[in-house]
């Protein structure tokens, strides 16, 4: 069996693993991307959430085996952007952050709500966000700091 070569976070990397691991654990085990939690390796909380070619996707449910030739970004890779700073600075404004263990999905969430559409409304942060489970928040703080990242970053989205 060959390596599958893919980008992560804009880096040329090659798994040396089998094609049917999961995303999520090649990229805590394999390349070390803590950000990328398991919560419940179902799909059902977004703990895991990266971007896979721009598109928000669960890792635990994604085979190694379709990464091959794609990208993937992790939150070690987002943080390194400016859209990352304003919604740091954002979630920080709002203490959208409490426990911290669903805060890096909700924000590839908040990346992939505001790539789509850089002024979002409530109701369309919201649709965006119903895949990432918060036990702390209510989501009300969270969502408060997409539209305040949202009004702060305008243009870089």
């Amino acid at each position: 069996m060959s390596a599958i070569e893919f980008l992560l976070n804009g880096k040329a990397v090659s798994y040396p693993g089998d094609a049917g691991d999961r995303l999520l654990d090649a990229l805590r085990s394999e390349y070390h991307c803590t950000s990328v939690k398991c919560g419940c390796r179902e799909g059902e909380c977004g703990a895991c959430s990266v971007l896979l070619d721009g598109l928000l996707v669960n890792s635990c449910c994604i085979a190694m085996g379709s990464v091959y030739g794609s990208s993937v970004t992790t939150l070690e890779g987002y943080r390194k952007t400016q859209r990352f700073a304003v919604l740091d600075r954002a979630f920080a404004a709002v203490s959208a952050v409490q426990c911290g263990f669903c805060t890096p999905g909700m924000i590839m969430a908040a990346e992939s709500i505001l790539s789509s559409d850089p002024h979002p409304d409530e109701e369309k942060i919201r649709i965006g966000l119903s895949g990432n489970i918060c036990r702390c928040t209510g989501y009300n703080a969270v969502v408060e700091a997409i539209l305040d990242a949202s009004e702060k970053g305008d243009g870089l989205w």
